[in-house]
């Protein structure tokens, strides 16, 4: 049989020249190389384009993910689906205002506590995250909340952010997905009276990594129209609200290339951003756990946990929950998706006009037990 050469294309390093000759014709004499070829054997070369073929895989299922995180696009989705299938999901996690009656006699002789996570529940998904505003009215919910429940607002910002949007000291805050957590200012709230304020910081010893790593994403993402990098203190945001989809691929391409160094790293998605965070056991669900114990309901059967948030993230608090067999979740979506929390709101207004003020204006038998628990 004749020795043949096949010659492959390549992006990265240009001509690629295979020689057949040990396959076809074991007596032939390799061809010389040429000038600019690289002559590798076919084994090699299947294998990296094996290797290239599940990144470009691995690649291509990310955004998938990114797209399918995307409100815009899950709007045109649910568009689509059918109105049996969105009934089918409304039965399993019914509209938390049809159910506020069996939520609230639930909570009878129990203790509310409320945990609320900030964008796309607080605040609406907007195009610009540093102008994610609270509405005075849901300030005014909240505070409201406050004075009849310990409230928290666990999110992926930073407290420093988050609390330039919401400026209310009363409330317990867990920013960076729960890796920072602080109680109310002394003075502004009678469920942390006589105690010291909360804080907790699972990921400190990362900070250094993280601001190193914040300011490779800014040099890398910078050629991104659009992209925008967040450091949320214990935790990096890449915001891809604004950027074109054909870019979305490049974008993914370029945080993997920074993250990929760092193992101690991990890249994760939510709505429109992409999340590189400490490979530490800690989320939203154990920052609950934490706030639960601080103030003083680690084994007690007397509290009643609500958690309304409406990202990938807040599912661990859902999880939890349902696993303590305490409390509800409350998932803020206009369309069908998988979650673990047990009812839904449509969105912030639906939550904050609906939810939120409905049950701030409920009188509970629970301010006693609360106050046997800080005494």
């Amino acid at each position: 049989m004749v020795s043949q050469n096949v010659v492959v294309s390549d992006a990265n390093t240009g001509i690629i020249t295979v020689s057949n000759s040990s396959v076809f014709a074991p007596s032939a004499q390799k061809p010389p190389t040429v000038p600019g070829h690289i002559s590798i054997s076919k084994k090699k070369l299947l294998k990296n384009l094996e290797l290239s073929g599940a990144q470009s895989q691995r690649l291509n299922s990310w955004v998938d993910s990114m797209r399918a995180s995307s409100p815009t696009h899950l709007k045109s989705l649910s568009s689509l689906s059918s109105e049996e299938e969105l009934n089918s999901w409304l039965k399993r996690h019914p509209s938390a205002l049809d159910m506020f009656e069996r939520i609230i006699e639930a909570s009878r002789g129990k203790q509310i506590v409320m945990f609320l996570d900030y964008d796309g529940t607080l605040s609406p998904i907007v195009a610009d995250p540093d102008r994610a505003f609270i509405t005075s009215k849901m300030r005014r919910t909240v505070k409201k909340l406050a004075k009849s429940f310990p409230t928290s607002i666990v999110t992926g910002r930073c407290i420093d952010k988050v609390y330039s949007f919401v400026k209310l000291a009363e409330l317990y805050y867990a920013g960076s997905h729960g890796m920072d957590i602080k109680g109310p200012t002394k003075g502004f709230s009678r469920y942390n009276k006589d105690k010291p304020s909360v804080l907790y910081q699972p990921a400190g010893d990362f900070l250094p990594m993280i601001d190193e790593v914040f300011k490779q994403l800014v040099e890398k993402t910078k050629s991104t129209p659009g992209a925008k990098v967040e450091n949320n203190k214990f935790c990096l945001s890449v915001h891809f609200r604004c950027v074109d989809e054909k870019k979305w691929s490049d974008l993914a391409l370029k945080v993997r290339s920074v993250v990929k160094n760092y193992p101690t790293l991990k890249l994760s998605q939510g709505r429109k951003v992409l999340e590189i965070r400490p490979m530490i056991k800690w989320d939203k669900g154990k920052a609950l756990e934490f706030l639960l114990e601080s103030l003083g309901f680690e084994n007690s059967n007397d509290v009643f946990p609500i958690y309304i948030g409406d990202d990938r993230t807040d599912e661990d608090a859902f999880k939890l929950l349902q696993e303590r067999g305490q409390g509800f979740g409350i998932l803020v979506s206009k369309f069908p998706k998988d979650t673990n929390a047990s009812y839904s709101l449509q969105d912030p207004p639906e939550a904050s006009d609906g939810f939120l003020a409905t049950v701030g204006g409920v009188e509970t038998n629970s301010t006693m037990i609360m106050k046997g628990a800080m005494e």
